[in-house]
């Protein structure tokens, strides 16, 4: 099977036309697509929410030739290759070796009507929302509805859910939830806050945040679960891998950095 053939079963879920719906609406930056293509048959894919040398090793002790990310392998222009002190210049160098191509499905993923984003809310609780940045079937940044809770039973659920101890919680925990709003990966800015604000948001849950943007949320009456990065978006990603895996026509495998979690 080649690169283009499991490629176009990627685009199923989100084409990356999606992303750059979303960059030319929005004035973002993305690079989703093909970022190497050694020309080989593709023999097993590795998926894998960001690119490091973790995932390559991983990867070539599998035998499989593709790695399929969620953040891009290499995002902007490269000003420099060194892989003695570089770790993305030595991953890359080490596919380029040994003919591993790699597919990165970043905003699209995001976006998609069932979406990294979107698993974020699933996964929160909530089941619809109004959308802050929509695009073509779906978008990003959530508000929704949950189940009416105290924020500590809340927070505990979601550290149960998305796997992770690393999570931070502010606010006052007593405080009843009944309301949500919710963005994978580094989604708050003005905004954000303001969209969660004005439709009555009780928790605003994100990740990558500035200290006085926390502030702000606290003292707008807003509690805030503060997610890795990692977290917010792994959950979400590998529920797209659950639905694609028996679908990509190689044999697959999903890599989980717990390191990051």
């Amino acid at each position: 099977m080649k690169l283009n053939d499991v490629f176009a079963k990627l685009e199923k879920v989100a084409p990356v036309a999606l992303s750059d719906e979303f960059c030319k609406t929005y004035k973002m930056y993305d690079n989703s697509g093909i970022i190497l293509n050694c020309g080989n048959d593709i023999c097993g894919a590795l998926f894998s929410l960001d690119f490091s040398l973790n995932t390559v090793s991983r990867a070539q002790k599998l035998g499989y030739n593709l790695i399929v990310t969620h953040h891009p392998a290499i995002y902007g222009g490269i000003s420099k290759f060194d892989v003695t002190c570089d770790p993305q210049s030595k991953a890359l160098a080490e596919c380029f070796n040994n003919g591993i191509s790699v597919v990165s499905m970043h905003l699209n993923f995001d976006a998609a009507p069932q979406g990294i984003d979107y698993y974020l809310m699933r996964g929160l609780g909530g089941e619809k929302a109004e959308i802050l940045a929509p695009v073509t079937g779906g978008g990003y940044g959530r508000l929704y509805s949950v189940k009416r809770q105290s924020f500590s039973s809340y927070f505990e659920g979601v550290k149960k859910e998305f796997s992770s101890n690393r999570a931070l919680a502010y606010g006052n925990f007593d405080r009843t939830v009944k309301k949500v709003a919710s963005f994978c990966g580094a989604g708050c800015d003005e905004r954000a806050i303001e969209f969660a604000y004005k439709g009555g948001a009780d928790v605003f849950v994100s990740s990558d945040m500035k200290h006085h943007e926390i502030a702000a949320l606290v003292s707008m009456g807003i509690n805030v679960v503060h997610l890795t990065h990692y977290s917010s978006e792994n959950y979400g990603f590998n529920k797209i891998y659950e639905g694609l895996k028996g679908e990509i026509g190689v044999p697959c495998e999903y890599f989980c950095d717990g390191e990051l979690l």
